[in-house]
């Protein structure tokens, strides 16, 4: 890999409604502005094809396929603006549905990413709702040079699900959420997000719900953990150019990732 690859990318913060069609023109939308901005790359929050607080029978209702009319149309909107999409899909799954995200370009679905870690804490139970994604190998995408891979929200606090992404070679974790809001939650969420950049010396990007139901703080951070580029609360785009030379000049001053004595092994 060149260390001169680059690439830029936007974080779309933005609230999801119960509307899918709605839901998406506003990604039609506000991919056209980030595009527009020059951004190759553009993340969308957990949850983007529908969401509904708090979760109900509507969930399975509006649930969708990997080549349902969600996927096709971020296939759409992705090819007129020559743009990779990562955007969270309610995926249909009987009973239950699952939490996925999907990375689509103009040729269609590139990667996907099922919730490891589902958010029974904090007072929610989204078991009750959502199927767990099974554990395996990380499917990752190369965008301009720089390999990116996916988690989602919850499993942000689980260390070892980005690390197993770093082995799996990725330089970029995107990390769409719906981080939701409450006592610490919005030093959490930027604590932890500045912590899986720093310990794996990879470039975070993640992209939240805005207030009042999410924290907002949709942030691109660098390798050191320094957040080039960001939202606050509201709805917004940020955009940051990510390049691998950061990366290596980082990991040659820090070279963390060889002086480790531990692999991650699944329960």
């Amino acid at each position: 890999m060149s260390d001169t690859a680059s690439t830029f990318v936007a974080v779309c913060q933005f609230s999801p409604t119960d509307s899918r069609e709605s839901n998406r023109a506003r990604i039609a939308e506000l991919t056209a502005d980030a595009a527009g901005r020059g951004a190759r790359l553009v993340v969308f929050p957990e949850y983007s094809s529908y969401f509904v607080d708090p979760m109900d029978v509507t969930l399975a209702a509006n649930s969708e396929p990997l080549d349902g009319a969600f996927v096709k149309a971020l296939q759409g909107v992705a090819s007129a603006h020559g743009v990779t999409i990562v955007a969270g899909l309610v995926e249909s799954a009987g009973d239950r549905v699952r939490n996925t995200l999907v990375a689509v370009d103009g040729t269609g679905l590139r990667a996907t990413y099922r919730k490891q870690h589902l958010y029974d804490a904090f007072g929610q139970t989204e078991s009750d709702w959502i199927e767990a994604g099974e554990l395996g190998a990380p499917e990752t995408l190369d965008i301009d040079g720089l390999r990116v891979a996916m988690m989602t929200c919850y499993d942000l606090r689980f260390p070892e699900v980005a690390r197993t992404l770093v082995d799996a070679g990725a330089d970029v974790i995107v990390v769409p959420a719906e981080w939701v809001r409450g006592a610490l939650k919005e030093h959490h969420w930027t604590t932890l997000l500045a912590a899986r950049a720093i310990e794996n010396t990879v470039y975070v990007v993640a992209a939240d719900h805005p207030t009042p139901i999410g924290v907002g703080h949709s942030q691109i951070i660098d390798p050191q953990g320094v957040v080039v580029a960001g939202v606050g609360t509201a709805e917004g785009i940020a955009v940051a150019e990510l390049s691998h030379d950061a990366i290596e000049r980082v990991r040659e001053k820090n070279p963390a990732l060889k002086l480790r004595r531990y692999t991650v092994v699944p329960r």
